[in-house]
């Protein structure tokens, strides 16, 4: 060596800085569970039975349309030999835990109303929420969509919010775990630094502890991806959430109307919305901020098999795409969308598992394995994250994962 230890003592103390600071920007993946989907639902239709009732009518379309393997495995474009399976785990998924997420909307799916309205359907989702919760039957995953702080409604949000969190609390003297708002129809980083100066209000009002309160937003304006500066606005949007983003929903049908799409392109797989979504990873890969996609906004009109066969099929070639573009989460907006979205699901997990098991386990016990490749610990990593995605949905039982 030319020089000692000591000359490059300097460098060292700036390496291990740079380190530092990128691994508090970017903390890597987020811990936990992410459901498969959120469910939304207008405040006004919530009940303390609603994730059952929806459970209950998925349950039911399943049976009458595909009451076997082999229809359910046409209807779906499943392997044959996973069919039998598959349509086995989805049953018992949509009698145990049909919905892994919910969000009682304020927004565009319960619109706009008078304050006396709306203020009556916060006091019903109350008692909705508290009776679901004595009974153990809120989702994994709940919360509210307030409206947005971008055309008029943040005096109405910011009193829906208030409002909800204050009955709660007088009610259940608690603030029920997995809770979540999602704050729509971000346009500027600036709406989201004042949306967490409310939270930071809120919750000394309230009595919470500093940060309980969480959100979510959704990319759904072009201001969201090009800021007015022509730079990528999420990176900012993530700055100014001080710590309390969990997720980034993509809004599929507000983004392609902003394009000027005309309506019968405005879709999921539309390459302008893979485009959105790709700018959505790359800003915020790293940063623990998890991804979802949108929806799909088909539903059958009547009961009749063609209806309901179109609609799952619609449904579950956007699942497809949204797992093949790395959106593990989507929107779903009707019972008819439960099964499709669970056979679509655990058709991605099951198919080649058991090579994908091997290459893990083969990684571990630093073998070649059964499938001849050379796997990197970036692969492996993506491939245990797989598998335990597959777990957590119910598309697969723990006791197969190859233990490191």
């Amino acid at each position: 060596m030319n020089l000692s230890v000591s000359s490059f003592d300097d460098l060292s103390a700036r390496i291990a800085a740079v380190r530092d600071e990128h691994g508090e920007r970017f903390p890597g993946g987020a811990d936990g569970r992410q459901p498969v989907h959120t469910v939304y639902v207008p405040a006004d239709r919530f009940s303390r039975s609603t994730p059952a009732d929806f459970g209950a009518e998925a349950l039911r379309l399943l049976n009458t349309h595909t009451p076997g393997a082999g229809s359910f495995g046409a209807a779906f474009g499943l392997d044959p030999e996973l069919a039998g399976v598959i349509r086995e785990r989805v049953a018992a998924k949509l009698a145990s835990e049909p919905v892994e997420d919910v969000r009682i909307d304020f927004e565009d799916g319960y619109g706009v109303r008078p304050d006396a309205e709306e203020d009556a359907h916060v006091d019903q989702v109350v008692e909705a929420v508290a009776a679901a919760y004595q009974v153990k039957g809120l989702p994994h995953y709940w919360g509210v969509r307030v409206k947005s702080f971008a055309d008029g409604g943040h005096e109405r949000s910011m009193r829906t919010l208030d409002g909800f969190l204050t009955a709660l609390r007088d009610r259940l003297g608690r603030l029920p775990g997995g809770f979540t708002i999602t704050f729509p129809k971000v346009v500027t980083a600036e709406h989201v630094s004042l949306f967490v100066e409310y939270l930071d209000r809120l919750e000394t009002a309230l009595g919470l502890p500093s940060g309980i309160l969480r959100f979510e937003v959704q990319v759904e304006t072009a201001g969201s991806i090009l800021d007015g500066e022509g730079r990528t606005g999420l990176r900012a949007v993530a700055g100014a959430a001080g710590g309390r983003l969990t997720a980034a929903h993509f809004g599929v049908f507000d983004y392609t109307a902003a394009l000027g799409l005309p309506p019968h392109e405005q879709r999921l797989d539309h390459p302008a919305c893979d485009f959105a979504r790709h700018v959505m990873q790359v800003s915020f890969a790293g940063t623990g901020v998890r991804l979802s996609d949108g929806s799909t906004n088909a539903i059958p009109r009547n009961d009749g098999p063609d209806e309901v066969n179109a609609t799952w099929a619609t449904h579950a070639a956007h699942v497809r795409h949204s797992l093949r573009h790395g959106f593990y989460q989507g929107w779903d907006l009707h019972p008819a969308h439960l099964p499709s979205r669970y056979a679509a699901v655990y058709a991605f997990h099951l198919e080649g598992v058991d090579d994908v098991i091997g290459r893990v386990r083969a990684w571990h016990e630093q073998t070649a394995g059964n499938a001849g490749v050379m796997d990197e610990p970036a692969t492996i990593k993506a491939l245990t994250s797989r598998l335990r995605r597959a777990v957590d949905c119910g598309a697969l039982d723990e006791s197969v994962l190859p233990v490191p």
